[in-house]
């Protein structure tokens, strides 16, 4: 069993393959977090814990006379609030009776086989490994609130899973104004922040900072988990790397406005709090309601790639779902940057016909195929396709699509609506707008509230009778814009505060209705990009289109920050024109590939426009990444690149699951006048094994990890080789 109670210490227990994870009931009730990191045998953790009084630390009424028990010190599993612990709480709420005070002791608890379910949201799923679920009781008998803690154990896969359910077991209406998912405690050591920022065509940067005393914010407020913070965080021993150093994943597996804080006291405890943003969230809890937060996907390991390593098995087998999970995806060609909104059926045919002979699989018309649709200042909502571009209509694209040999994919963006559309002037109700003042625009368009029943109906109505008239194998949605003048129609103004997260109930709910209806559709997400790439989302849709930035060498640093969390498998990523669009940066067709290929890869340019020699240089990475794909997609990531080295050069490898074969990437960002050679060394190898490298000689894989690999020098304009490491014996 992974989950034990000891009876006589009031002490819970959680083992997974190499970690353990300890807390207690005090004396007083409190739940008490004692230890989450590397196995420690049958020993009990609280041994380290030591109390001292410290003077203006309040003390709980019944333990007034020993000033050494404060809750303002105590390390805990969900936080008190305004009972004298000053630091960030896990929960704020206000009562019938005009209190916001909250303390939380234990009732009771149940240790489950399998793993939990959080209605209405997404969560990882036992998919065979042993799993099993702990939840505890906490009470408030003042205000009669509840919380009950989920834990999920996977054993095997060193992943604890963390949610709480708050209930209102009284008679008076509360008023939730926090609601977090988790909170995690490391009352020892010394730790650096790795967060993963960005902006629009920028997104998750990785930044690494010692965690100073203070309060440490991540958040997004955007209505989408946002280009500019992603709702995962690392915290890393201030040693650690790649290779070794305690390091601490929390991934919340949630689309919306989110906040992780993370404090280092006046004593040097860390603690963090992740869940739901809550600006401008207030949730109404009736007698007897129960609210769910979110799920956070928790992990602790040796270094920085084992940590990785989890998160990617994890996320493959337990979070993505559907036909398309562990399957192969079809190399497409997305036609977007090839012709923006000026779609004729003679355009697309021909860029089809040149895809198909370089061996695509798969074409995706994207933005503009619907009526009133010329740029991206009308149509939205509509989804009627537009016959002057496309004369013998969609379906009659589709057909001449297949009748060359290729699927058909197809761009939406539902969840939006044009003030010039049939569907706004019908309803203009259903935009989210704010009373009496005239909304912000972005893009020109407006967020349709999902809140709305009728909304959910409608946009299950319209996208089902798209899948369902047209032979459609690919939809890839998008949300291209931020959400602001947050009010819905439809309610009081008394539960405005719930709009937020109501919508994103909705979504979830819009999405697995969507997917079990039609699960032979691959669904792609996106959000101008990489906006709302999260776990969440990857419930629903195996790949998300990592970002807007096609550029290879701006893609580098994009898809290294994207990596320390996220699979490979689940990033779109495709080979564009040159110069790019976005940037304006000259690379070579061969460099946009070996970068492409470490994500779910296609094309998006004109290839009619291409050189013979490009055609031909396609035509075989197309061949090579079908041959590469179980290594890249299903195969371990090692960074081979320091964060520091990447202004020069970035490095990194795939290996099979079986250890027989590697793939060893590198382009050079920045090549250097009489450099020094690039020289690494490889990871993951079997180290008594012989592997041919790259046909050049042969060598045991104990010398390729200890004594590296030196690159032939590589000259030009952002050069990048790619060698396969193949065991012989």
């Amino acid at each position: 069993m992974s989950i034990r109670y000891v009876e006589g210490t009031k002490q819970f227990i959680l083992e997974t393959a190499e970690t353990c994870y300890q807390m207690k009931v005090d004396g007083m009730g409190y739940l008490q977090h004692l230890y989450y990191g590397g196995k420690t045998g049958q020993s009990d953790m609280s041994y380290p814990f030591r109390t001292y009084d410290h003077g203006f630390s309040g003390n709980p009424y019944d333990m007034r006379n020993n000033r050494d028990y404060s809750l303002d010190s105590m390390a805990q599993e969900f936080t008190s609030f305004g009972v004298g612990d000053y630091r960030i709480t896990s929960f704020r709420a206000s009562f019938a009776d005009g209190s916001r005070c909250a303390e939380f002791r234990y009732v009771s608890h149940e240790i489950i086989e399998g793993k939990y379910e959080i209605p209405g949201l997404p969560s990882a799923y036992d998919n065979g490994e042993t799993v099993h679920t702990l939840i505890i009781t906490l009470k408030d008998f003042a205000v009669n609130a509840e919380v009950k803690l989920y834990y999920g154990v996977f054993e095997e896969l060193d992943i604890i899973t963390r949610a709480a359910a708050i209930i209102n077991a009284g008679t008076e209406p509360m008023w939730l104004r926090k609601a977090s998912s988790m909170c995690l405690e490391l009352p020892f050591g010394k730790w650096d922040m790795l967060h993963f920022h960005g902006r629009h065509c920028m997104e998750r940067q990785p930044e690494r900072v010692p965690l100073f005393h203070g309060v440490h914010t991540l958040s997004s407020g955007r209505g989408m988990s946002s280009h500019q913070h992603n709702p995962f965080v690392i915290i890393c021993d201030r040693d650690a790397n790649e290779d070794e150093g305690t390091c601490y994943g929390l991934m919340l597996m949630y689309s919306g406005n989110h906040k992780t804080e993370i404090e280092r006291d006046q004593f040097d405890n860390v603690r963090v709090i992740t869940g739901i943003n809550d600006d401008r969230f207030r949730w109404e809890l009736t007698s007897g309601d129960t609210f769910y937060t979110p799920e956070v996907i928790l992990s602790c390991a040796n270094g920085l790639t084992q940590l990785s390593h989890h998160y990617h098995r994890v996320i493959r087998n337990n979070v993505v779902r559907g036909d398309y999970k562990l399957k192969h995806r079809p190399v497409l060609i997305n036609n977007w940057e090839a012709t923006y909104f000026d779609i004729t059926e003679e355009k697309v045919l021909s860029i089809a016909k040149k895809a198909k002979e370089l061996g695509v699989e798969m074409f995706v018309l994207d933005d503009g195929w619907f009526k009133n649709r010329n740029d991206d200042n009308a149509g939205l909502g509509d989804w009627i396709p537009d016959t002057e571009k496309l004369p013998d209509g969609l379906d009659g694209l589709i057909e001449k699509i297949n009748g060359l040999g290729l699927l058909f994919g197809l761009w939406i963006e539902p969840e939006m609506v044009s003030e010039d559309s049939d569907l706004y002037r019908a309803h203009p109700d259903w935009a989210m707008t704010a009373p009496n003042r005239a909304p912000m625009m972005a893009r020109n368009q407006l967020v349709l509230d999902l809140s709305r029943k009728e909304v959910h109906d409608y946009l299950f109505d319209t996208i089902s009778n798209l899948l369902e008239t047209y032979r459609i194998n690919y939809i890839k949605w998008d949300f291209n814009r931020p959400i602001s003048d947050v009010f819905s129609h439809s309610i009081p103004s008394s539960r405005q505060g719930e709009v937020q997260h109501r919508y994103y109930l909705s979504l979830y709910r819009l999405y697995d209705r969507l997917t079990r209806k039609f699960p032979n559709v691959l669904f792609e997400g996106c959000a101008g990009g990489g906006g709302r790439f999260d776990a969440g989302m990857l419930a629903y849709s195996p790949q998300i289109w990592c970002s807007d930035n096609t550029d290879p060498i701006s893609r580098l640093t994009i898809q290294y920050g994207t990596s320390f969390g996220y699979p490979a498998c689940t990033v779109g990523a495709h080979v564009s024109a040159s110069p790019n669009h976005q940037t304006g940066r000259k690379t070579p067709v061969h460099t946009r590939g070996v970068v492409a290929m470490s994500g779910t890869f296609g094309y998006e340019l004109d290839l009619t426009k291409l050189s013979d020699e490009d055609c031909a240089e396609i035509k075989e990475q197309i061949k090579r990444f079908k041959e590469l794909e179980p290594i890249i997609h299903d195969g371990k990531l090692y960074r081979l690149s320091k964060m520091r080295d990447t202004s020069h050069y970035m490095a990194w490898q795939y290996v099979s699951a079986d250890q027989s074969r590697a793939v060893l990437n590198i382009v050079v960002t920045n090549p250097l006048a009489n450099s020094a050679p690039v020289h690494v060394k490889l990871k993951g190898l079997l180290p008594e094994a012989v592997y041919s490298v790259d046909g050049e000689f042969e060598c045991r894989g104990a010398a390729l990890m200890s004594g590296g690999y030196t690159f032939k020098r590589l000259t030009g304009d952002y050069p990048a080789k790619q060698l396969d490491i193949i065991r012989i014996k």
